[in-house]
């Protein structure tokens, strides 16, 4: 019995700030940003827009299309906690109004952890396959104005729903793991912006896909060629070049051409390029660009998977694209919103930045903006206040 992606959907925010408006502001030449690390654009959440109703919005179509019965698992991947004690999950389990006998659960582990959530969701659909899982992916990369991470912020939501036989991604049994307590990417209970330390995460990123990929290649008998196109952790789109070239020198013994690096992953970061980082989002945004943009059918083929989380977690899995898998896709809904976006002048986005969430303890109401079906409408006696808005 096949088990794995039945549908996915990815959200973004509706607003943008050009990476090249970023560039003027810190007085740097935009190729820095566009070419060293790939990046053009980066998402930028409105203040009524948040982790819940971003995860929300992935949802959505996905339950317009397949309904809610059935789901007896949610999983909520998230390092942007708005909350320590209740999880995520239970307020995107009201929002969507999802069946009352379901697990609901939040899951942390840097940008590892949707990977955690889909394995454990597929572990209990071939238990029960009449069972289906939701798991989501929802974060808001944000750090401080003018350090070496700002130009990777970004935000967006990723939503899977798992079941078996899956209509898009049937997922392989063999994994390699990897895991190390180092400390290359963190951010403290006191802090709103994360820390960093850039090289040396790279490093770590780089010594656990080698990893992974041994135990995978071990496990599967799969080798380099077996696979006919890659997905990799995305904290900036240049890292997925880097790691795949470092991939196909370890398990291919040899080098890449521009041609065969732009064929086995290019596809799969046109939207990571134009949103930024979105960290348990990135990988499945990965994967949806990829499925989105491919111009080959990719029925039949084995795509290549790395999940990476700092801290760190690693996973290398794959999984077998499904027949008839475009017609479960979401592609013109994402491309009518990639395409609508609002561009933020530098004063815009840096006012968002400073606005925060407020911690007075007291009631506000926030201002309408452009959001998805769902939308942070205030906080009153230290509560959330959600609203569905269409």
């Amino acid at each position: 019995m096949k088990v794995g992606i039945d549908l996915i959907s990815f959200y973004t925010p509706q607003y943008y700030l050009d990476l090249k408006t970023l560039a003027g502001e810190r007085g740097v030449d935009p190729d820095k940003f566009t070419i060293g690390i790939g990046q053009e654009k980066m998402a930028i959440p409105p203040p009524d827009e948040d982790i819940v109703t971003m995860a929300a919005s992935a949802a959505h179509p996905i339950l317009e299309q397949a309904g809610r019965e059935g789901i007896e698992l949610l999983l909520f991947a998230t390092e942007s906690g708005i909350d320590h004690s209740k999880a995520a999950a239970m307020f995107l389990h009201g929002l969507l109004k999802l069946p009352t006998r379901c697990r609901a659960v939040e899951l942390k582990q840097a940008c590892y952890s949707a990977t955690a959530g889909l394995q454990l969701a597929a572990s209990m659909v071939a238990a029960q396959p009449d069972r289906k899982a939701l798991i989501v992916g929802s974060d808001i990369a944000r750090y401080d104005l003018r350090s070496p991470g700002e130009p990777t912020q970004g935000a967006g939501a990723v939503a899977m729903l798992v079941t078996a036989n899956p209509s898009v991604l049937a997922l392989d049994p063999e994994t390699g793991l990897y895991a190390e307590d180092v400390m290359d990417f963190w951010r403290p209970n006191y802090r709103e912006e994360a820390l960093v330390d850039g090289k040396y995460s790279m490093r770590v990123y780089l010594t656990a896909l080698e990893e992974c990929w041994k135990q995978y290649t071990e496990r599967s008998g799969r080798q380099f060629h077996d696979l006919a196109r890659y997905c990799y952790h995305l904290p900036f789109t240049r890292m997925a070049e880097k790691a795949h070239i470092r991939l196909a020198k370890i398990a291919a013994l040899k080098e890449l051409t521009s041609a065969e690096l732009e064929t086995e992953i290019g596809d799969s970061l046109r939207y990571n390029r134009i949103t930024g980082n979105t960290y348990s989002a990135s990988l499945y945004e990965g994967l949806t660009s990829l499925l989105d943009h491919g111009a080959d059918d990719l029925v039949g083929q084995r795509i290549g998977l790395f999940s990476y989380g700092s801290g760190c977690m690693g996973e290398y899995f794959s999984g077998v694209v499904q027949p008839g898998y475009r017609d479960h896709l979401f592609t013109a809904r994402l491309r009518a919103l990639l395409d609508g976006r609002t561009e933020l002048t530098y004063r815009q986005y840096e006012d968002i930045f400073q606005l925060g969430f407020p911690t007075d303890g007291g009631d506000h109401a926030f201002a309408q903006y452009r959001t998805g079906p769902y939308r942070l409408a205030g906080v009153s006696q230290h509560k959330r206040l959600y609203e569905k808005v269409i």
